[in-house]
């Protein structure tokens, strides 16, 4: 082992993103990227950039892009905060609301990068299991963290908690709780209201599910003003650059797209469903742009390497919670189409 390099970072286990094949033909369900493209609006955008516009610094704290968030959620921009992702805001998040030494909160299975940013943040964590049909339990009394991330819908598991279930634990919590709200265009329910009535609950949104913007990199969060102004505090000086603070306030601006696209997506999501339940296969009530399956025979390892030698990529997880399981991306008709026949 390299001496130069801090112990905790040598031993590390860092997050693992879904594979990005080069090949086109690959029929790619691995990483909840959305199949159709962003608003021509977005290309509107991207043409009146100047080559004048690229030669300064774009806006450090994203003023008119979260004047654009915050009259669409009908919140003050001053609850607003951009980041590179909504990754980017869950790391600042244990760096503003934990001390040194305490512990972040969260469901497991969840998402598998909120044990890796408490490691690299050197705090502790305190995950919940899920019960054994992977719904949210009620946590308990006794249980309060500084931080608590509620993925809903959840990810990997695509289900979906009530939002009184999420107010019940904020109300009893001394610490911040942040919903982490990444698919929640394609779900019957949202926690916004939460998010601008309690002083301890954010919600992080991203464009890259349901604005079909994964490339841009841009999350967002709002809340307390308090909370929302410690993250501004800590962040790199020049965090969201210039094209993707115009995209982002393009797509935001034409919500009808964006609306039409994730029913498109969750019309697809309803019929695959159907599909393999009827053939007899596990899948749970998904709320989100992909489904939680069990396999009706074999692994659901075997399978995920027999779709693959197919050229359709799934995401498959190892853990002992997940290992029976594969996640899939909704895509086209066509895409879903060709896995349900190879399926077969």
């Amino acid at each position: 082992m390299n001496t130069r390099i801090r112990e905790r970072v040598a031993r590390l286990a860092a997050y693992i993103p879904g594979e990005q094949p080069s090949d086109p033909s690959v029929i790619k369900l691995n990483t909840n990227e959305n199949p159709y493209p962003p608003s021509p609006k977005v290309f509107e955008a991207i043409q009146r950039v100047t080559a004048d516009m690229l030669r300064l610094y774009p806006d450090p704290v994203c003023r008119r892009l979260r004047e654009s968030i915050a009259q669409f959620h009908g919140c003050d921009p001053e609850q607003v905060f951009c980041g590179n992702g909504s990754d980017e805001i869950l790391a600042l998040c244990i760096r503003a609301y934990v001390e040194r030494h305490g512990k972040i909160g969260y469901f497991d299975p969840s998402y598998s990068l909120y044990p890796v940013l408490a490691d690299v943040a050197d705090v502790g964590v305190a995950p919940i299991p899920l019960e054994p049909d992977f719904t949210c339990p009620i946590p308990p009394n006794r249980y309060d963290v500084p931080l608590f991330f509620w993925t809903n819908p959840n990810a990997p598991t695509s289900l979906l908690a009530p939002k009184e279930m999420i107010r019940d634990y904020a109300e009893r919590s001394e610490g911040v709780v942040v919903v982490d709200e990444a698919y929640v265009d394609f779900a019957s329910q949202d926690c916004v209201e939460l998010a601008l009535s309690l002083p301890n609950v954010l919600i992080t949104r991203t464009l890259s599910k349901s604005y079909s913007l994964a490339g841009i990199r841009l999350g967002y969060a709002i809340g307390d003003r308090e909370l929302i102004a410690a993250l501004f505090k800590i962040k790199d000086a020049y965090n969201v650059n210039l094209l993707t603070q115009e995209i982002a306030r393009a797509a935001i601006a034409d919500q009808p797209h964006m609306q039409e696209n994730a029913r498109r997506i969750i019309a697809t999501r309803d019929r695959v469903v159907r599909d393999l339940r009827a053939r007899g296969v596990e899948v749970y009530d998904s709320q989100a742009n992909f489904v939680w399956a069990r396999p009706a025979r074999g692994t659901a390892h075997e399978l995920f390497e027999l779709l693959r030698a197919r050229n359709i990529l799934v995401r498959y997880f190892t853990a002992p919670r997940t290992a029976n399981h594969l996640r899939i991306t909704v895509g086209t008709d066509g895409q879903m189409d060709a896995l349900l026949a190879a399926w077969e």
